[in-house]
């Protein structure tokens, strides 16, 4: 038994809510049943096949009001798999969805039966004929392809306010499109290609000039349904009509009719239908776009007016002026918005009618944007605009960092009001488009019914393409709730079509919440012709069932999921995935999405339950060791929530008091921790390798079973050799700032392969020869920003530590007259922010006079100006670090690089590399999984330098590059030597 074992039961809950009657039912405890877990297993591999409890809760949940349990999940790895799963489900009458990001807003990614991954192993862009074309898979989020087009001055068209999470096989199959795309810009518009898997396993290229003729000897019956079809509406004129008219407006409701109107052959009739049909037709393995030009040069307004139709009517306006976008917020969402950072805290008092437009202008040039922004100063008099609190301006402007906070405000729509929801609430969010002209009427009369229902609901949207959403809240476990929640979709709907001829989805695809509605808007002749495309191209209705088509009048009410309360931090959390490509175990074992997820469901069960037990077997490994606890889920929610600092909460509540007062015990004596430390690694580097590395792994392996194997590290072979015992002389009299060595550059050395001073002396040398000269206080041995206990919940070996150091940096700052310069972002971080909660009341006077500086913030803006670049090298790639991105720091580090380096390259995929301090020791897997993606973009071509700002990320950046990292702090140094 270790020593320090951890409490047991220590992550059951506190107070469970359950039994809730959508709790998953405990003959489902076991997993994925027999013989499917065997036969998928042997069919495709183990690690291919997710079977637990926990694997299928956490898959069970996406972004929408639905939540099915699936009965397996399956990680696709190309296309064979995808062909392998589709195989085995008609042979044996199975279902089959696909899901990619999970960010769908109507359950089109949720699964009763074969769930399918297809965003972990299929992301990848590829930039064709100098950008005006790209090659995308899948699971590449729009943010990531983007990136990638901006160096070629291109863009995608649709523009989802999810980019920075939605997957472009999301993006096509529901015809997202977001704020500019309006009907000309969309997936529809502008996709050149796509390959998809049909459900009999047929692979199409619609970019082969072949594939036509393929797919006749393949699909004969799929190609003549087809036809028959294409046929039978372009004999029926008022069909045609019907169908043209519907689509002049925004709308994804149902397939794609205008498909057989456009294409003149069944790949080009596929081609159509594949857009916005929601998985139900096929797997898209691969897109292909025409991108667009990247205009930027931008001139922005948030403008106010007193009600939601006065902003509705201005609208018009602007669309003939040529805004590109004109976005619309109620007051509900504005209100909702101070939750999101940086946006004015008095929007907090706006009064309850008050409606803003976000309305932008982009040009190519200079020229095109004084055009347009003289045409916005024409208009600006006209108009009824209100300024209700000090922060409103009404005023057109072109500083982009004003302007992106305005979009962010906007893009937070859907988490900021539905984090703001009555807990334990479930969110709905309704898409829908009239004509713009009559958008002004269509708000009034939306206001209207929401008050005849008793709803109070947030309304924003793309309002020069008469698209609104809107989002209700509403208790799932309440039966009368629900009831009222049928009501008003009952008479939304046909409001909607009776009165404005409108698109019950417009952007957001038909999904489970309006597959019941699709005969109201469409009527019988063209509803039954997209029953008809669904059995010609799935004829066994092996794809994604009741999803778009759904003959249940009530089916929208089926699987609505309950929201439990969790705990504090966590509960406002809608399920949006907004925080899951930042998460460095995204691909090992949990989001911080789905550890919210499988939370929730644990208070959903009843005490002593058989699922509660597998959920918290699983809990452990999955949701709380293998989280970095790099918080960087903070910076992505849109409302600030931090899983991280959870899972830290949950770390210190698996800790024993005999746990803590040893933690507690090592923070007080961490001078002798610290020099045994540093002669531990000095003694391993003496030793041979083959001998030493053997004999420190077994010796710490040893430890790991005696103490606990999450507490002490592995040792792993490219940790670097110790550091000089002291640090370099310095001199209080004259110095410019306090400089503090971190720990980790106490005890680790700096690269074994890079001759030349260390870490701390080259601080020194470049800050002396920029005639800022810093000072080492003599007694830094034996402190520590504390980010050692409070990344492993450690609260009372924190509270000594973080005590301590303010304590000490009071001093030797000569009470915060001199800036701390500290040499890891982690310790600035740690330092900065971190360590506030843990302080006493005095010492928090202390520290809200002190001065932190990252040293990189140092020499960015302290020393480079006063510094002579007298060698460069050809190329850098650079990893920012987390903490970089917490602190806002990035773009120093790339002004350090810039003047090093003549080419500095930060890699599209860089993200946290996870080795949290030590946690990359504990869990080597972790550091492994995270940095995959980003290892293989460096690795792909060679640089001179590779540089970051924190050792043990450089350590991470070694390990999983097989390149030698460094900090850009030395580089600055040989860059500047005499």
């Amino acid at each position: 038994m270790p020593l320090l074992e951890p409490k047991l039961g220590a992550l059951r809950p506190r107070s469970v809510s359950g039994p809730a009657h959508d709790r998953v039912p405990d003959h489902r405890a076991a997993g994925t049943p027999e013989p499917l877990r065997t036969e998928l297993t042997g069919l495709l591999g183990a690690e291919k096949v997710l079977w637990k409890v926990s694997d299928l809760v956490r898959y069970a949940s996406d972004a929408s009001p639905y939540r099915f349990v699936p009965q397996v999940v399956v990680i696709a790895e190309d296309i064979d798999d995808v062909s392998a799963v589709l195989s085995y489900a008609h042979g044996r009458q199975r279902e089959v969805v696909f899901r990619a990001a999970g960010t769908s807003l109507n359950g089109q990614a949720q699964g009763e039966d074969i769930l399918v991954d297809v965003r972990r192993h299929w992301a990848g862009v590829e930039v064709l004929e100098g950008g005006r074309r790209a090659r995308i898979r899948p699971g590449t989020t729009v943010l990531r392809a983007n990136a990638a087009l901006a160096r070629h001055g291109r863009v995608l068209g649709p523009d989802p306010a999810s980019a920075l999470a939605c997957t472009l096989g999301g993006v096509v199959a529901n015809n997202a499109s977001g704020m500019t795309a309006g009907t000309t810009r969309n997936s529809y518009r502008t996709l050149s290609s796509l390959t998809l898997v049909l459900p009999g396993g047929t692979v199409v290229d619609t970019a082969d000039p072949l594939a036509d003729e393929e797919l006749a000897r393949a699909e004969p019956a799929l190609c003549h349904g087809l036809m028959e079809i294409k046929k039978e509406i372009e004999a029926d004129p008022e069909l045609v009509a019907r169908i043209r008219a519907k689509y002049e407006i925004k709308n994804t409701t149902g397939y794609r009719l205008d498909a057989y109107l456009d294409g003149t052959t069944p790949v080009e009739i596929l081609r159509g239908l594949m857009v916005g049909s929601e998985g139900t037709l096929g797997f898209i393995s691969e897109v292909v776009f025409d991108t667009l030009p990247l205009d930027r040069e931008l001139c922005s307004a948030l403008l106010f007016f007193p009600s939601l139709p006065a902003a509705a009517a201005a609208v018009p306006l602007f669309n003939e002026a040529g805004a590109l976008a004109v976005e619309l917020m109620d007051g509900n969402t504005l209100r909702a918005s101070v939750s999101v950072a940086g946006v004015p805290a008095d929007w907090a008092e706006l009064p309850k009618d008050t409606t803003a437009l976000l309305v932008e202008f982009r040009a190519p040039d200079e020229a095109g944007r004084d055009a347009y922004e003289r045409r916005a100063a024409q208009l600006l008099p006209g108009l009824d605009l209100v300024a209700p609190v000090a922060s409103v301006t009404n005023a057109f402007t072109r500083d982009a960092h004003t302007i992106n906070g305005y979009w962010k405000a906007r893009k937070a729509f859907v988490t900021a009001v539905g984090g703001a929801r009555a807990s334990g609430t479930t969110l709905i969010t309704e898409d829908f488009a009239v004509p713009p002209s009559r958008l002004a009427e269509a708000c009034e009369t939306l206001l209207e019914l929401q008050a005849q229902h008793g709803f109070d609901a947030a309304v924003a949207g793309h309002a020069a393409h008469g698209n609104l959403h809107f989002l209700l809240a509403f208790d799932a476990a309440n039966p009368a709730d629900v009831e009222r929640y049928a009501a008003f979709m009952d008479a939304f709907c046909r409001l909607t079509v009776e009165r404005f001829d409108g698109s019950l989805k417009a952007e957001h695809s038909t999904g489970r919440n309006m597959a019941p509605f699709l005969e109201l808007e469409w009527g019988p002749k063209a509803t039954e012709l997209m029953w008809r495309t669904k059995h010609v191209v799935d004829p066994d209705g092996v794809l994604a069932p009741r999803i778009l088509l759904d003959r249940d009048p009530k089916a929208h009410l089926r699987g609505l999921k309950t929201i439990p309360r969790v705990e504090a931090v966590a509960d406002p959390c809608i399920e949006c995935g907004f925080c899951e490509p930042t998460c460095p175990s995204e691909d090992l074992t949990t989001t911080p999405r789905q550890r919210i997820v499988l939370r929730r469901e644990m208070m959903r069960q009843q005490p002593g339950s058989r699922v509660l037990d597998g959920l918290l077997d699983a809990y452990g490994y999955d949701a709380v060791d293998t989280c970095a606890g790099d918080s960087t889920c903070k910076l992505a929610c849109p409302v600030g929530i931090d899983t991280g600092a959870l899972m830290k909460d949950f770390r210190h509540r698996r800790h024993s008091a005999r746990e803590e007062r040893a933690a507690a015990l090592a923070a007080r004596r961490f001078g002798t921790v610290e020099a045994a430390a540093r002669l531990a690694v000095a003694a391993a580097h003496h030793l041979p390798d083959r001998v030493g590395d053997g004999l420190l792994a077994a010796v710490m392996g040893a430890a790991r079973k005696a103490v606990r194997p999450d507490l002490v590290p592995r040792w792993l072979p490219q940790l670097p050799g110790a550091a000089a015992r002291r640090p370099p002389a310095t001199r209080r009299v004259g110095a410019s700032a306090v400089y503090y060595p971190s720990c980790v550059n106490r005890i680790f050395g700096g690269p074994g392969a890079r001759p030349g001073p260390s870490l701390p002396e080259a601080v020194v040398a470049v800050s002396e020869r920029a005639d800022r000269p810093v000072w080492i206080p003599r007694d830094v041995t034996g402190t520590c920003c504390a980010t050692i206990w409070h990344s492993k919940g450690y609260e009372a070996g924190t509270r000594v530590m973080a005590n301590r150091i303010v304590e000490s940096a009071w001093g030797w700052t000569g009470g915060g007259r001199l800036p701390l310069v500290v040499d890891a972002s982690s310790c600035t971080l740690g330092i900065a922010h971190e360590v506030i909660p843990y302080l006493t009341e005095d010492n928090r006077a202390l520290h809200a006079e002190l001065r932190i500086v990252d040293s990189v913030v140092w020499a960015a803006e302290e020393l480079l100006p006063h510094l002579e670049i007298r060698r460069t090298v050809g190329s850098a790639v650079l990893h920012p670090t987390c903490s970089m991105r917490h602190l806002g720091d990035e773009a120093q580090l790339r002004a350090v690089a810039e003047a090093c380096a003549d080419e500095v390259v930060v890699p599209d995929d860089a993200g946290c590399c996870a080795f949290a301090g030590d946690r990359g020791m504990l869990h080597p897997e972790l550091t492994a999984s995270a940095t995959a993606r980003e290892a293989a973009e460096v690795t792909a071509r060679p640089f001179d330098a590779h540089l970051s700002a924190n050792r043990m990320c450089e350590v991470a950046m070694d390990r999983a590059t097989g390149r030698s990292y460094h900090s850009v702090l030395l580089e600055l140094e040989h860059a500047t030597r005499p």
